[in-house]
């Protein structure tokens, strides 16, 4: 297992199972499903990663244990209401809770806010003792605030703690979630180096208490305040970077053959400090850009090693045509020198290394491409509008009376045939008003209800609304048939062989069905000798009929 996917069990692990803090509650685990849960750590998508961690968790959860799992941004793009309690918290959960995990998809936003305040209430934290332990790797995006609901529900709750793991975030954006935590008396654990994040745990889990420690030697005072004064600068000759620009500081002890020992710690901003007297290796990160130095510290002098990162910055604003908003669920992907790729959403800002950028824009069915040659201590901002057209499908039994059933397929196909006579699939909905962003063009859209389906042809134009309305020319057939175990319907007419289309079937006592307009047999089967009753029926578009086979 990967050292960031051993380090995310064990996280998870210590909020589950350290005691005496968490040992009686009931627990909800929120976890983050967004889209941008495919960005990549050490090479490996984060919701893998999640994946993996909990189900290594979960294979040692005490029996009687109440788990359960909280999950947002999983079934829609661009939802702030999509949050579902996916497995409510009970005991002997964990094959669930896998299993749950495993067939989440990842591709809306970020509601945190709101999906912990519904853990809370599924747990009665009002009530009852609870805990919700939220793992995500983006801020809120929908307009919440995730410290002022920490003072709530710790001042409402009878002993409610939230604890919070930053998911590859930078310190900047820790500090926005970890008031969540620290308002509830939670745990903050970031997570955001591979190597350093066992540590990390070593720092945040609730331990048995020793017996009688004994206490720590007490350091020798530094001649000098700190004897580790580290500087840096996007490009040379450029001016020290004195701000906090997400910048983290990785220590750890160096071999003697000049490669990287055992890990010391990880500090954040424009830091300064002190280490024991000796040689370091120490890495400074910036965004996707990473350098490092061999360092030797001694107790009355300083060390200021200064890092030329030969970096600049990328600003990428994505828009599904010109002169439009900002789309949120657009997919913004960068590759980088070195091989690097980086995926953010809607918009983004980061620190990328000196060279050409390859962005890719994806909104919808589109993309758009552009290289940028970025220089070292440049900052770069990019609109790019991908030129597509926002389509709304419905389908409808007949003028005016629409369908607004979940079970309405809605499939998007370009207009033009291959040479087989196929056309191209594009996109697949379900029900109605469902949204498309589609590149100009011709296409088909087909709608099928059931047995009923029928298709038109629409035309897409950039940064343009189009209404797509098929009618099914359709009626609703319901049977009921007391004592059959089959219900088989097939129209009226005899083919040249005297053979019936069959237009669907259930089994049991009743059915219903969506059909075209026109005249159909309805053949109820019953018994173990299959007695087969048929009665004739008529199906208006529009309509409702209802029939009782005897």
């Amino acid at each position: 297992m990967p050292i960031f996917a051993r380090w995310m069990a064990a996280v998870v692990t210590a909020l589950l199972f350290s005691a005496p803090a968490l040992a009686a509650d009931r627990t909800i685990v929120v976890l983050d499903a967004s889209g941008s849960m495919w960005g990549q750590i050490d090479g490996k998508p984060k919701l893998e990663i999640a994946r993996q961690s909990l189900r290594t968790v979960l294979q040692s959860l005490p029996a009687d244990r109440e788990l359960g799992l909280m999950a947002y941004g999983h079934r829609q793009k661009g939802s702030c209401e999509d949050i579902e309690l996916v497995v409510p918290p009970a005991a002997g959960t964990a094959d669930a809770i896998t299993a749950a995990a495993d067939s989440l998809k990842f591709l809306g936003k970020t509601p945190l806010t709101a999906a912990v305040r519904q853990a809370a209430e599924a747990l009665k934290y009002t009530e009852e003792k609870a805990t919700v332990i939220l793992i995500t790797d983006g801020l809120e995006t929908c307009n919440a605030d995730p410290c002022a609901l920490g003072k709530e529900l710790k001042a409402a709750g009878v002993d409610f703690t939230a604890h919070v793991v930053g998911f590859g975030l930078t310190a900047d954006e820790g500090r926005q979630v970890a008031c969540l935590a620290e308002n509830t008396g939670g745990k903050y654990i970031q997570a955001t180096d591979a190597a350093g994040l066992e540590e990390a745990l070593k720092q945040t889990v609730v331990e048995k208490p020793a017996a009688e420690p004994k206490p720590a030697p007490a350091p020798e005072p530094a001649k000098v305040e700190f004897n580790l004064m580290p500087t840096l600068t996007l490009a040379e000759g450029s001016p020290d970077i004195t701000t906090d620009i997400g910048q983290s500081w990785v220590l750890y002890k160096a071999n003697a053959d000049g490669s990287r020992g055992d890990y010391v710690s990880t500090e954040y901003g424009a830091w300064k400090g002190n280490a024991e007297p000796g040689k370091y290796i120490l890495v400074a990160k910036v965004g996707h850009v990473e350098r490092d130095q061999v360092v030797s510290t001694e107790a009355d002098k300083v060390a200021a090693p200064h890092y030329v990162l030969d970096a600049g910055t990328l600003i990428v604003r994505a828009h599904a045509s010109e002169g439009s908003e900002i789309a949120d669920g657009a997919a913004i992907q960068v590759k980088y020198p070195g091989e690097g790729t980086a995926t953010y959403y809607g918009q983004m800002q980061a620190v990328f290394p000196a060279g050409e950028q390859e962005i890719t824009v994806e909104v919808g069915e589109g993309t758009a491409t552009e290289k940028v040659t970025l220089k070292a201590g440049e900052t770069i901002e990019k609109d790019i509008a991908v030129g597509v057209g926002k389509v709304v499908t419905n389908a409808f039994y007949v003028e005016g009376k629409k369908v607004d059933s979940g079970g309405l397929v809605v499939r998007v196909f370009k207009a033009e045939k291959n040479l087989d006579g196929q056309r191209e699939d594009v996109s697949t909905s379900y029900g109605p008003d469902q949204k498309f962003d589609l590149p100009p063009g011709n296409y088909v859209v087909m709608t099928k209800m059931d047995e009923a389906s029928a298709e038109s042809p629409f035309t897409v134009k950039v940064g343009e609304k189009t209404d797509v309305n098929v009618v099914l020319n359709a009626g609703v057939l319901s049977v009921d048939a007391k004592g059959a175990k089959e219900i088989e319907i097939y129209g009226a007419k005899k083919d040249i062989e005297g053979k019936r289309q069959a237009f669907g079937n259930s089994y049991g006592e009743t059915h219903q069905s969506t059909l075209p307009a026109g005249d159909y047999v309805v053949v109820a089967i019953r018994g173990d000798d299959n007695v087969k009753t048929e009665i004739p029926v008529t199906v208006k578009a529009g309509e409702r009929a209802e029939v009782s086979v005897p």
